[in-house]
């Protein structure tokens, strides 16, 4: 697998002051003098947008999210009931992922099943947008209003209304979710 896919790195030196992006293999970039004293970090999926869905199930692509997913990438059910969009390079890096796990563990192979057999490859038009195909759509309650959210290396594709359900911020302990991500080794 080649370096030369249209991604976008960002050089960043050790005090985390970015430098430049640069497109292509990190292998023979310019960074590549500074060896040691530079690191080559993916720039993340972030951000919240919220969109529609027409009668043919298009969506638009958030312009800033449809950046870095490239001009076609997977999409898969997700967790919480919504759906995942992959970059191709992340969705190759997940399906190794997945090719790991032991075909002769039950849950195992539930689990590729639940991603893999919903995957498809979504390609954007020349307005911007992706057709959410219909199974897709309704797995994830989608029908007219989405919001779209970046979540590091994925985006996530919700019903507007699932959304605003399973995130409200006034009813969510943070304190309690932070000591949980604590638990997993993680300090922020």
């Amino acid at each position: 697998m080649g370096y030369n896919s249209g991604c976008k790195w960002w050089i960043v030196d050790e005090s985390g002051r970015e430098w430049w992006i640069y497109h292509g293999n990190p292998d023979t970039s310019p960074a590549k003098e500074k060896e040691g004293k530079v690191r080559i970090v993916s720039k993340g999926l972030k951000g919240e947008y919220n969109h529609s869905v027409d009668a043919k199930g298009r969506m638009i692509v958030p312009s800033k999210l449809r950046e870095q997913l490239g001009l076609t990438f997977v999409v898969t059910r997700g967790m919480d009931g919504c759906l995942f969009a992959y970059p191709n390079e992340e969705w190759e890096i997940f399906e190794g992922k997945l090719r790991q796990l032991p075909m002769t563990n039950e849950k195992s192979r539930q689990f590729k099943r639940f991603f893999q057999a919903g995957a498809t490859d979504c390609e954007v038009d020349n307005q911007g947008r992706i057709l959410l195909p219909s199974n897709l759509r309704e797995f994830a309650g989608i029908t007219k209003d989405v919001t779209v959210v970046g979540v590091g290396e994925r985006a996530e594709i919700w019903s507007k209304e699932r959304w605003e359900e399973k995130n409200d911020i006034d009813n969510i302990d943070f304190n309690e979710i932070a000591q949980g991500i604590e638990d997993l080794g993680i300090i922020i």
